[in-house]
C-alpha cells in the first residue's frame, strides 16, 4: 500500500498560479542584472525593505501587497485596481517604470534590453512561490513526465490534510490558494523544486520525497478541487 504523504504536503507554502507567465530568461544572468537594483531592493532569505520593498514572492503577487511597506499612491492605486505582477506586467514595468505607472516613486529609468528584463524576471522567479509557468525560469520537463495521468482520488488521499492550510474554498489567508491550478504548471513547479532549480529549502525537501506519480496525482486533485 502506498504510504501517505499528506503531512508533508500540508507544509508546502505552495505556488499561486501566474497566468500567462513565460519566463524565457536566464536566472544566473539575471543575478548579475539585479546588481543594478540592489541599492533599493533586496531578495533572498534575509531580504528586507530598503528604499524599495523586498522582492521575495513578487511573481504572482498583487501590487502593493506588503502591508509593512509604504507604497506610493500610484502603486497603492494599482493594487486597489487588482494589478497582479505577472511576468508580462513586470516586463512592461521594468522597461520604463514611470511610463508604465505614472507617479511611481521608483526612480530607476528601466531596463532597455528585453533580454535583461527576461533574465532579471527569471532570477526573481527563483525566489517566488507564485511562479508556476510550464517552463519556470528556463526549467523544462520531459513530455513523458508531463503526460503522466494522475489519479485524482489518490491525490485527494495524499493531500487530505493540506486543505487545513490551503483552503478548499480558494481563500488566500496568508497561504497561496492552489485549487484549480493548471496541472502542467503544478507538476513543473514541483519538479523544479525537486531538482533544486527553484530556491526554497523546505519545498526542495518535501518535493524530493515525492515520486512522479504522486506529484501527478496531487496535480490532478488540485486541478479539479474547485470544480
Amino acid at each position: 500500500m502506498r504510504a501517505p504523504r499528506a503531512a508533508l504536503i500540508c507544509a508546502l507554502p505552495l505556488l499561486a498560479t501566474v497566468a500567462g507567465a513565460e519566463l524565457g530568461g536566464d536566472a544566473k544572468a539575471g543575478e548579475q542584472v539585479f546588481r543594478r537594483c540592489i541599492a533599493c531592493h533586496q531578495v533572498g532569505p534575509d531580504a528586507r525593505h530598503r528604499t524599495g520593498p523586498q522582492l521575495n514572492d513578487i511573481l504572482g503577487a498583487p501590487a502593493a501587497s506588503q502591508g509593512d511597506y509604504r507604497y506610493s499612491p500610484a502603486m497603492a492605486k494599482a493594487g486597489a485596481e487588482e494589478l497582479i505582477w505577472t511576468a508580462e506586467a513586470l516586463n512592461r514595468f521594468l522597461a520604463s517604470p514611470r511610463a508604465y505607472m505614472p507617479g511611481t516613486k521608483m526612480g530607476f529609468r528601466g531596463l532597455a534590453a528585453p533580454e535583461d528584463r527576461a533574465d532579471v524576471i527569471a532570477y526573481l522567479a527563483s525566489f517566488s512561490e507564485g511562479t508556476a509557468a510550464p517552463q519556470a525560469a528556463g526549467f523544462a520537463l520531459s513530455p513523458e513526465v508531463l503526460a503522466l495521468d494522475g489519479d485524482a482520488e489518490y491525490g485527494a488521499y495524499l493531500a487530505a490534510e493540506c486543505t487545513t492550510c490551503h483552503q478548499a474554498d480558494g481563500d488566500n489567508d496568508g497561504i497561496p490558494a492552489i485549487i484549480n491550478m493548471q496541472q502542467e504548471a503544478f507538476v513543473t513547479a514541483m519538479h523544479a523544486y525537486k531538482q533544486k532549480h527553484r530556491a526554497n529549502p523546505a519545498m526542495q525537501l518535501i518535493a524530493s520525497r515525492l515520486g512522479d506519480e504522486e506529484i501527478a496525482a496531487l496535480a490532478a486533485h488540485f486541478t479539479t478541487l474547485g470544480n
